[in-house]
């Protein structure tokens, strides 16, 4: 017995060995197949799921006439983020993750296949589909933590910043490729096949996540759900890394990521080409965050942590003031290239070092802050800086907020010099010498 467990042992590291030989650098996380199957089960379904975001919202507003209710409906899909992320990472915590999230995307299959049913017979009234898509905003947060805590478990230490970015990469492309499918799938179709393909791509999930085979948590003895939020939160609080990441996430949800829900607004008043401008724009924006996706993994082996994510947050406020003085569309779409190239580097780079930072029994409570921040932060900032905007123009708007990022993050650098160190940590941990003791 022993004898074939080295064996099967010396196999799966020749495998693994072999990948690594034939795939590019960025894409190195995928020679872990567990990973492989996940990502591309992820990939599949994002794609799906963009879809019916497309058709929900045309539906809707069709339905109604009303601008409001496709907002309502985004919002339906939004708030559960903010409000059940801290329970979805304490009960990644305690309970199995494979078997968490299989439970939760079982449901997310579930609400999908209701959308539809309802739409193949015209029974989606724009009331049920927002009551649906509620129920799987839901499920959604209660299972992303676990999909995030067990990434460092499928690919390492080494491996984490790529797995990250790459999983960041995936969700771009899905948001490129789901929409432009979505209108070609209604247009033959109708709504119900929209939705019928998005509840097939759950099955990609289902079955990358079924044959997985994961450490259990530790959770402490007897100690309930709200015990458990209570105790990561005060680990957050405890320690000054995890403190000042997500102060840096907190304003890049404030100031930054507005320039995503404006992109529409800047297309037609700045640029006047509504519908070939916000194609342009969204497109341009996922290519660059597509392109730092493939690079990440690369930029950190050969810098570190530390100095790649002080290189996107420095840079961040620079890209997005030219892309506020952008006077051409052309020019912005170059400048908004490299706004998604830097805004996904500062978001995969807070995900991977939080999750190096957290021990194994608080991953999924210390990941969940990410999303509370996202849930409650960038909503804050994009009805605000719209409010501004109709009072003093898009221009000055966006060029304020790099304005106000680039001077937030200058404050935070000097009130928070243990974060260098904290960093640097990080650093040593993760070279392959470390990763291999």
């Amino acid at each position: 017995m022993p004898a074939k467990r080295r064996q099967s042992g010396a196999v799966l590291r020749s495998e693994r060995y072999l990948r690594a030989l034939l795939l590019p650098r960025a894409l190195r996380p995928l020679r872990h197949r567990r990973y492989a199957l996940l990502w591309t089960g992820a990939f599949v379904s994002n794609i799906g799921t963009w879809m019916e975001t497309v058709a929900v919202g045309i539906l809707v507003t069709k339905a109604t006439g009303q601008a409001q209710w496709a907002g309502m409906v985004a919002a339906a899909a939004f708030v559960p983020t903010a409000l059940l992320a801290p329970v979805g990472g304490a009960l990644a915590d305690r309970l199995p993750r494979r078997r968490l999230l299989l439970a939760t995307t079982t449901l997310q299959t579930i609400f999908a296949g209701t959308l539809c049913a309802l739409a193949a017979v015209n029974a989606a009234r724009p009331a049920a589909v927002t009551l649906i898509v509620l129920f799987a905003g839901c499920a959604q947060a209660l299972g992303f933590p676990s999909y995030q805590a067990m990434i460092p478990d499928l690919v390492g230490r080494e491996d984490l910043a790529g797995a990250v970015a790459l999983g960041s990469a995936q969700w771009n492309l899905g948001r490129v490729i789901g929409p432009a499918l979505a209108g070609i799938v209604i247009s033959v179709g109708g709504y119900e096949w929209a939705f019928a393909v998005n509840t097939a791509s759950f099955l990609a999930v289902l079955a990358a996540i079924a044959p997985l085979e994961l450490p259990s948590p530790r959770p402490v003895p007897g100690q309930s759900v709200a015990a458990a939020i209570r105790d990561g939160i005060r680990y957050i609080v405890r320690e000054p890394g995890l403190r000042a990441l997500l102060s840096y996430l907190a304003l890049n949800s404030l100031f930054a990521a507005p320039f995503i829900a404006l992109i529409p607004a800047v297309a037609l008043k700045l640029f006047h080409d509504e519908r070939g401008g916000t194609a342009a724009l969204v497109t341009a924006q996922g290519i660059g965050a597509v392109a730092m996706a493939l690079v990440l993994g690369i930029l950190t082996e050969r810098f570190g942590h530390r100095r790649v994510l002080l290189g996107c947050v420095g840079t961040l406020p620079i890209v997005l003031g030219l892309y506020a003085l952008a006077p051409t569309l052309s020019l912005g779409v170059v400048a908004i290239f490299f706004v998604g190239f830097a805004y996904l580097g500062c978001l995969s780079s807070f995900t991977t070092i939080a999750q190096l930072l957290a021990p194994p029994e608080l991953r999924g409570r210390v990941v969940s802050a990410q999303f509370v921040l996202l849930g409650a932060v960038y909503p804050i900032g994009s009805i605000a800086q719209g409010a501004i905007a109709d009072e003093i123009g898009l221009r000055a708007t966006t060029a304020g907020a790099a304005i106000l990022l680039g001077a937030s993050v200058i404050v935070i650098r000097i009130l928070r010099p243990r974060f260098d160190r904290t960093l640097s940590h990080v650093d040593v941990s993760t070279t392959p010498a470390a990763a291999t003791r």
